[in-house]
């Protein structure tokens, strides 16, 4: 052999490893999940995004959680919508799979999803932290977590330092004043400015639709709305199109890698979503969610929490927990400003209940031999109807 031919072959096996590199084909594939019950558009909706996503990606391993279906994908029995979650839960934890795609699921208080939306104006990806999910039921509280949560997702996908802006709510400026605050304490947050003229890290509707930010902090419905908008807005609404979905629970502490879909997303959006949960595994968004807190906390963090919602909080008595029990019922109808006063209020007459948040709004969740019970407590004392 030549030293020409051999030097051929050794750039080519040089540029073979750069390229799997590149890919996320170097190394163990990541192991995806997908449930298939749940969606409006029926369970082939799913299975059709599933394996476009296998198609179009040797770096990951999708897996089927739900009936049998006619598929080369590995399936993982599941016969109801609470069997398959019970699964999920089951194989991320036993670390079967690494990530996984579902839909209407369950986050405690403190978790919220960060989607992933395609920008209208120049076609830019951006993120919106949050769209599910409720990472504190005081409103500055929950849209500063949200920036982090924002940050930790854009790490976790390659962006090394992520822009940010605040969406234009009501608090904005509370949360502007607390994140330079957390900047100045030495944990980065690198403001963008918005388009228009004035300028400024307080994002307008034309930033929306060109995706001036990496990270577009909001309220968590107001996340939910902007989803739903951008995923279906040309299709009237009943069919998601576009978009990666309404993106990973985070929150700390939090050690699922659970991403989410709407009953009305479609193919594309499901395909994406699982690319989604498998570019998260690869950029290892645990270890990333653990070190940005600890970076946060060592910023005073948990002061400046304290500092925007001590103005809010009320001397409240305090109740000792009654024993712990699974929580698998729930009641829903009560206003978020008043969740923890309703666990408190269940706990005073000896009923175990922990705080959540469903896709239809927050719940206290309890035993399921004690939703009557405990529903009529919680209607007694003013908190449902």
């Amino acid at each position: 052999m030549s030293d020409k031919n051999l030097k051929n072959m050794i750039g080519k096996a040089f540029n073979e490893i750069a390229d799997a590199i590149e890919s996320g084909q170097f190394g163990e594939k990541k192991r995806v999940g997908i449930t298939l019950l749940g969606s409006e558009h029926g369970v082939d909706n799913i299975l059709k995004g599933a394996e476009l996503a296998q198609s179009r990606d040797n770096s990951i391993e999708v897996v089927l959680i739900g009936p049998k279906v006619n598929t080369n994908l590995r399936t993982v029995q599941a016969n109801t919508e609470d069997e398959q979650h019970k699964v999920m839960e089951q194989l991320l934890d036993s670390k079967e799979i690494d990530s996984c795609v579902t839909m209407h699921y369950n986050f405690p208080i403190g978790v919220s999803t960060v989607g992933r939306v395609v920008t209208p104006g120049i076609g830019k990806e951006m993120i919106i932290a949050t769209t599910t999910g409720t990472s504190s039921a005081h409103r500055v509280e929950g849209m500063v977590k949200n920036a982090l949560y924002g940050i930790i997702t854009a790490k976790s996908l390659g962006i090394k330092d992520p822009t940010v802006g605040i969406l234009n709510l009501d608090g904005a400026r509370q949360v502007e004043k607390a994140l330079k605050e957390l900047n100045e304490n030495g944990y980065k947050v690198n403001f963008t400015e918005s388009l228009r003229a004035d300028g400024g890290a307080v994002m307008r509707g034309n930033d929306l639709l060109t995706g001036t930010p990496d990270v577009m902090v909001t309220d968590t419905l107001t996340g939910n709305l902007l989803m739903k908008v951008f995923s279906s807005f040309n299709t009237g609404g009943s069919y998601e199109a576009m978009g990666f979905g309404y993106g990973p629970g985070v929150g700390e502490g939090y050690d699922r890698t659970i991403l989410i879909l709407s009953r009305a997303s479609g193919v594309p959006v499901v395909a994406n979503a699982i690319s989604y949960a498998g570019q998260v595994a690869k950029g290892n968004i645990k270890k990333i969610s653990k070190d940005e807190f600890k970076s946060a906390k060592d910023a005073k963090l948990c002061d400046i929490l304290s500092s925007v919602t001590k103005e809010k909080k009320k001397d409240e008595e305090e109740v000792a927990a009654p024993d712990k029990e699974i929580v698998t019922g729930s009641v829903s109808g009560i206003d978020i400003l008043d969740l923890e006063d309703a666990v408190k209020a269940l706990w005073r007459n000896g009923i175990y209940a922990e705080s959540g948040m469903g896709c239809t709004g927050p719940i206290v969740m309890i035993n399921e031999t004690k939703v009557e019970a405990a529903f009529e407590i919680l209607k007694k004392e003013g908190y449902v109807s």
